[in-house]
């Protein structure tokens, strides 16, 4: 298994960097993971008897980095499981596995493929590369291993050595899961985040019933703008009362205007009226960032803020299976311009604390760095997405930390929906942050001091501080 996973991977070729990198790895590997940021299902870890599907179920069907791969390469969506859009899916799991591995070369030099790899070494003990040949043995080992106690979600969370999971949850959730968990006295903090993004964004699919959904759950009828900010109001508090630390919003860009009641009301009655339109959308959603950061200032959960994917790119796959297939694609981004009506009220209010997450990494230096490096409110989360990655958290440390400095950054962030993937994937994060460090330590700009210093808070505190953990 060490030729297989080797203990210095993703360090530096340079003896003395790599030999400062495995020092400071070893005071960082078993820190406790903090998961500010993710899209695990609460409901696995809501009943103590859960356990998972088939490997199938486990590794492709949640997972859209995998079967977005095997797609581009002629795979079908319906041959992986993955459902359609009422939820209906009709495949052999052994069958898809084995359509897998067969494609499972596909992930090489990705970081899919060093997750996959990693977990499948450290979590199912299968130390070896996944390929046609041996495509069943393996699937009949991890099947065997899902079955077991030992590999429930429950039991896989201690044995991660997780401190907190967040997830990401409707405006209109009642967090039935959450409750269960908190009520089964188990000690896992599993924690909602309110996510209001089919509630603010006026172009979501059946915004009008989401509306209907809201005003269920929060016991207000929305009938005018006041109304709808109240439910939201009331539903904030909920979560907050349920643990949730933060909020989360995911826009197509970083465009903010301070509009007022009466611009907002108008667009929202057209909207509740069925006749709003794309620049109805953009401007409520605009409004809507600087509400929320209003919001946030009053209830105290830190706000992310999610931009520049163009989301559900493929029409055809869009109108068959929906949302989150693998089809969301990165578009350039503006922060200063944009971001600089809600900066212009409340970018120096000490109340305020804005995450911001972008897949134009040039915007790193130009733009993320500079602002972060003076806005007392902003922070930058880590690489996102298409750029969680080695080579992608390289770019950042180099891009970011010069002007922006390590404490105007949040530590990692997992993202996933594919609980399995936690572990490899912070361990990607912790190496490339002790080789970073290393690298700044043999040029002479830092101290080792510094550097353990910088690692364990790139690794953990961050995190637990940025967002209140």
């Amino acid at each position: 298994m060490e030729d297989f996973l080797h203990p210095d991977r993703f360090f530096s070729p340079d003896p003395g960097q790599r030999s400062i990198a495995r020092d400071l790895y070893e005071g960082v590997k078993n820190l406790p993971l903090v998961c500010p940021h993710g899209h695990v299902d609460p409901r696995i870890f809501a009943d103590p008897e859960y356990r998972f599907g088939s490997p199938t179920e486990l590794f492709l069907v949640p997972d859209h980095y995998i079967f977005r791969m095997l797609y581009s390469r002629g795979v079908q969506l319906e041959e992986l499981g993955v459902p359609d859009r009422e939820g209906k899916s009709s495949f052999d799991p052994r069958r898809a596995w084995q359509i897998f591995a067969d494609h499972f070369y596909l992930f090489t030099g990705t970081p899919s493929g060093i997750w996959l790899r990693d977990e499948l070494a450290n979590v199912f003990g299968i130390s070896g590369k996944l390929h046609s040949g041996n495509a069943q043995e393996v699937y009949d080992q991890i099947d065997k291993k899902l079955h077991s106690p030992d590999f429930s979600p429950r039991s896989l969370f201690a044995r991660f050595n997780i401190e907190v999971l967040c997830t990401t949850d409707a405006a209109a959730d009642k967090l039935e899961f959450h409750k269960a968990i908190q009520s089964s006295g188990w000690d896992g903090r599993i924690l909602p985040t309110f996510r209001p993004d089919t509630v603010v964004n006026l172009d979501t699919p059946g915004w009008i019933n989401h509306i209907h959904k809201l005003e269920e759950a929060a016991g207000i009828a929305i009938a005018d703008f006041k109304a709808f900010i109240s439910a939201l109001e009331e539903r904030r508090g909920f979560f907050k009362s349920m643990g949730a630390a933060a909020t989360d919003h995911a826009a197509l860009t970083a465009q903010t205007l301070d509009l007022s009641d009466l611009e907002m009301e108008t667009i929202f009655q057209r909207a509740l009226k069925g006749k709003s339109n794309k620049e109805d959308a953009a401007a409520f959603t605009t409004g809507m960032l600087v509400e929320m950061a209003r919001m946030s200032i009053d209830d105290g959960l830190v706000m992310q803020l999610h931009v520049g994917s163009l989301r559900n790119h493929n029409a055809e796959i869009y109108r068959k299976f929906g949302l989150d297939k693998g089809a969301d694609i990165p578009v350039t981004s503006e922060f200063t311009r944009s971001l600089k009506p809600l900066l212009d009220r409340f970018g120096n209010h000490p109340g305020l604390t804005l995450i911001l997450f972008n897949l134009d990494e040039t915007t790193y230096a130009r733009e993320l760095a500079p602002l972060a490096g003076h806005y007392p409110a902003l922070r930058i989360g880590p690489p996102w997405w298409f750029h969680d990655s080695l080579n992608g958290m390289r770019r950042f440390f180099d891009r970011v930390i010069e002007t922006a400095g390590v404490y105007n950054t949040v530590g990692f962030n997992d993202d996933t929906r594919a609980f399995p993937s936690i572990p490899a994937r912070h361990d990607v994060w912790r190496r490339a942050a002790c080789d970073w460090a290393a690298g700044q330590v043999v040029r002479h700009i830092i101290d080792r001091e510094d550097a353990e210093q910088i690692v364990e808070a790139l690794s953990y505190s961050l995190a637990k501080q940025a967002y209140n953990l």
